[in-house]
């Protein structure tokens, strides 16, 4: 059987924690900034957690993360 292949799109927008948990960043950070409020913008800098629902399809991409 063949290796399984990581997607390296996604392996460059997701690091593992200690816990196994992914981590991301948010979206809506690169332009258009104007109009939207420094504490929207404050809260777009912070990481977090990748939701649960979309961990079983993430794993499929990442096998060796």
């Amino acid at each position: 059987m063949p290796k399984m292949k990581t997607t390296k799109a996604a392996a460059k927008r997701f690091k593992t924690t200690g816990t196994g948990k992914l981590k991301r960043n948010k979206a809506y950070k690169s332009h258009i900034l104007t109009k939207k409020s420094q504490k929207r913008k404050r809260n777009l800098r912070k990481a977090t957690i990748t939701d649960a629902t979309n961990v079983k399809n993430m794993k499929k991409i990442l096998p060796y993360m």
